[in-house]
């Protein structure tokens, strides 16, 4: 009996997250309610508080769901031990472009939190999540090239913090532009070239060397 309840906890959770993400896609996250969401979901919102504090909470909810896939890519990558950290880079966005193209829910996820994510006064601790979010990220990509350093696969004097903002911008500015534009370039087919492009620039770009 506990263990059915528990399951059906799950798949409540389950079911108001699904119904979130289809709420947020169509309406935007400022302008999606939790009795929106409640209505969606086929249930009271009393059941939503018993999962979720606030929006906030379901959208951080709908991106961890995202990351399962390539986390072992970029712990990897992060690693002192691991031979080749950039190669590692390399698979985990060229994993990142294929599944935003090829699956339906990551491309909806993305355009919520790439477009219909409105940083208003009333979603300030969605702001101050993506803010966390993005400094991790940043944290991350800082340690990878860090080692590539270290491996010889990237210049010695590179200024690994200015090229891991550069990274993370270029990386984000072609997913943002795509969602937006998804038939004004190939980014699955031409998947290599781009990440290809961005791992040039670190390579050769004088301007971000110390």
């Amino acid at each position: 009996m506990v263990r059915r309840t528990k399951e059906e906890a799950q798949e409540t959770r389950a079911q108001i997250i699904e119904a979130a993400e289809k709420a947020f896609y169509k309406r935007g996250v400022a302008r999606t309610t939790l009795a929106d969401i409640a209505e969606h979901a086929g249930v009271t919102r009393g059941a939503i508080y018993w999962h979720f504090n606030n929006k906030a909470e379901l959208v951080q909810a709908l991106l961890d769901s995202l990351h399962e896939t390539h986390e072992h890519l970029a712990r990897a990558s992060e690693s002192e031990d691991e031979v080749d950290p950039l190669g590692c880079m390399r698979k985990l966005l060229l994993q990142v472009f294929s599944e935003l193209v090829l699956d339906a829910r990551t491309r909806r996820i993305n355009e919520i939190l790439h477009h219909k994510c409105e940083f208003t006064d009333e979603m300030c601790e969605i702001r101050q999540q993506r803010q966390g979010a993005i400094t991790e990220c940043h944290d991350s990509i800082t340690l990878t090239l860090g080692n590539a350093v270290r491996r010889g696969q990237l210049p010695a004097d590179l200024h690994v913090e200015h090229a891991a903002v550069a990274l993370f911008a270029y990386v984000d500015g072609l997913i943002g532009r795509w969602l937006l534009l998804p038939d004004s370039f190939d980014l699955l087919g031409n998947a290599e070239q781009w990440v290809d492009t961005g791992l040039d620039m670190l390579r050769l770009s004088p301007a971000l060397r110390k």
